[in-house]
């Protein structure tokens, strides 16, 4: 019946259009109504046709001058070819004529926007809106929102997505902006007693349920937000977001099997996924499964070649476990892509010292000095290497170049105490000591850590103890 219909409406725009297209061309002669001309511009428009659809519109209404309708497309199709001011003086007039029409609020503020007149699209919108109820004032506070949304004023946004929702509370495009805007606002408590209310009236809404959860999540109230997800997933089994945004609460609960349950269920539901198989990843990481954590990391991997931090990834679970010379070449292979990144220089720089070729090692942190000189990080890198090889004269002229180039950071002037330690220099030491101990005494408890033969020395220990009777 309805392909019937539809072939029946198609039969008739054609014929419609062919009586037309002979009139132009001078062959007979035929009658249009104010429908028919609307039908036959609404052609040339869908084909892209704007000066044939605007040929049209303007017989239209030199034979129906106060058509409303027809003067409103004509307006439309003035906008199409960037006529603003020209669509403003139809629209002026059409309001005369039919102030009644939401298709003349809504063309004039496409006008006043692409003429960058935010403030008298607002005032129009706002002023339409005392005079339009049901559908049409739902279209009116869409349209609203999204100029508040062109004009930057984001809770003004959400205000309108609100009203809406409690004009029609499961309007699916509300609830789905809503989501976004209460995350981007941090409107969440509003949020939560929003979607409490229209659960209370439609329990079996499933995105309600979800922006409950989203809302409480935002809060960090993560248990609260499980609960709400699974409400979700209850109604609809099938909702892969629910599950996404579900594993992301149980890994921030450090739950993490619970959380690749969530994920998995993701993979049954949707296309694979690089962020998907990596999250997985990280759950098996965080639960010392390097060797799964691996298998996961890779197919992230397969989806994204061009992505260096799932081989770095790949490459840490290996030096978790201790596997050196595989973390070497999986970092190599993050190396290749973003040779400057330096947790990538750091970890190979690492690896090779646990090797014991501290050569290579040195070489990767040296990588790091000279792409950030300014940062402690590399620097700190480059003198542990030396302590490890015990050369303490490069540690001591590390240790002063270091706090040069990074603005003398109080944890090289420890460094500085323990090469002058090793290097028989105790008196200087002591004084370095100290100056580093008041600069920085919360770092005292890592040196020790890292050279605990400073222990061996009364004038050390004196300083600590002081430390300690101040504290």
């Amino acid at each position: 019946m309805s392909k019937q219909f539809y072939r029946e409406e198609n039969d008739h725009l054609d014929d419609l259009i062919q009586q037309y297209e002979n009139q132009q061309k001078g062959n007979g002669s035929a009658f249009f109504d104010e429908d028919s001309y609307e039908m036959i511009v609404h052609y040339y428009e869908d084909r892209e046709e704007v000066p044939k659809a605007l040929e049209a519109v303007n017989q239209g209404i030199e034979q129906y001058p106060y058509s409303s309708g027809l003067l409103v497309k004509k307006a439309d199709l003035y906008l199409a070819l960037h006529k603003f001011n020209e669509a403003l003086d139809i629209l002026d007039y059409v309001h005369l004529l039919d102030s009644g029409d939401i298709n003349l609020y809504i063309l004039k503020t496409e006008a006043y926007l692409a003429l960058d007149r935010q403030e008298k699209a607002v005032t129009l919108l706002e002023d339409a809106l005392e005079h339009f109820e049901g559908e049409e004032r739902l279209d009116l506070l869409f349209e609203l929102a999204d100029v508040y949304d062109d004009y930057e004023e984001f809770d003004k946004v959400f205000d309108c997505l609100k009203m809406i929702l409690q004009q029609d509370p499961v309007n699916e495009e509300a609830l789905f902006k809503i989501c976004f805007w209460t995350d981007f606002t941090g409107r969440n408590e509003e949020s939560i007693k929003l979607h409490q209310q229209i659960i209370d009236e439609f329990p079996y809404s499933e995105l309600a349920w979800f922006n409950l959860g989203a809302a409480y999540q935002g809060l960090k109230l993560y248990e609260k937000a499980i609960d709400a997800y699974q409400y979700a997933i209850v109604i609809e089994e099938k909702f892969d977001y629910a599950y996404r945004n579900m594993a992301d609460a149980y890994i921030r609960l450090r739950k993490y099997k619970d959380a690749i349950e969530a994920l998995e269920k993701v993979t049954e539901l949707a296309k694979p996924e690089e962020v998907i198989y990596e999250a997985i990843g990280h759950c098996y990481d965080k639960m010392k499964k390097y060797a799964t954590a691996r298998f996961y990391y890779r197919k992230a991997s397969h989806l994204n070649l061009e992505d260096s931090r799932l081989y770095y990834k790949v490459a840490l679970t290996y030096f978790n476990e201790g596997q050196f010379i595989q973390a070497v070449k999986a970092v190599e292979a993050a190396l290749k892509i973003n040779p400057r990144q330096t947790e990538y220089n750091l970890l190979t720089g690492e690896c090779y010292m646990q090797l014991g070729d501290y050569k290579e090692a040195l070489r990767y942190f040296g990588n790091i000095v000279a792409n950030k000189p300014r940062a402690a990080v590399g620097w700190e890198a480059v003198i542990r290497c030396f302590l490890q090889t015990e050369d303490y004269e490069n540690v001591l002229d590390s240790a002063i170049a270091a706090g040069e180039s990074t603005g003398y950071k109080p944890v090289f002037f420890y460094y500085k105490a323990i090469a002058l330690l090793c290097l028989g220099k105790k008196k200087e030491a002591v004084l370095q000591l100290q100056q580093a101990v008041t600069a920085a005494p919360n770092k005292l408890k890592k040196m020790i850590k890292l050279y605990p033969a400073m222990l061996k020395h009364q004038a050390i220990t004196d300083i600590i103890l002081q430390l300690r009777k101040k504290k």
